[in-house]
């Protein structure tokens, strides 16, 4: 009887613990910006500019979270790579760009994101990601200042490709 007991419990114990991880590994993969962008020069607007010549947005789902991998050339044709992990805590997170080191992410809801980036824990840019209504279109509205102190008001569009 105790061995029964036992038995029903860790299995109801096993039940909960799959149960739950189900919602999780749901989102991930059904996550609308999981795949790869595209730069669209003549939609996008950089203030007080030069824009990059070219970029690729490559997102891959990691639990809730989604690593960005960006490749592209700047302005000046140097090639400007970099990646890192969107961790949805709203918390600073390690992430290595033009100016700022650190970046916080707070998912609004699965197609848009509020972001702020930081320099020496001091935010020095923020924004939003905006994923279309037909998932077509990925806008990327980012404010403040750039990495030579500039004030920047950027609009990058990437079309899924």
């Amino acid at each position: 009887m105790n061995r029964r007991i036992l038995t029903t419990a860790t299995l109801a114990i096993l039940t909960v613990i799959f149960a739950a991880a189900l919602p999780r590994a749901g989102f991930s993969q059904s996550n609308p910006l999981v795949g790869s962008w595209k730069l669209n020069l003549e939609k996008s607007k950089y203030s007080p500019g030069p824009a990059p010549r070219g970029a690729m947005l490559k997102y891959q789902a990691e639990g809730q979270n989604l690593k960005r991998t960006n490749e592209g050339t700047d302005a000046a044709g140097k090639p400007a790579n970099n990646a890192w992990v969107n961790i949805f805590d709203g918390q600073p997170h390690p992430s290595p760009g033009p100016g700022y080191d650190a970046s916080a992410y707070t998912q609004i809801d699965p197609g848009t994101f509020h972001f702020t980036r930081l320099k020496s824990a001091k935010i020095v840019q923020t924004g939003f990601g905006v994923l279309s209504r037909d998932g077509k279109t990925f806008t990327v509205t980012t404010i403040g200042t750039g990495p030579n102190g500039e004030q920047i008001n950027n609009v990058a569009v990437y079309d899924k490709q």
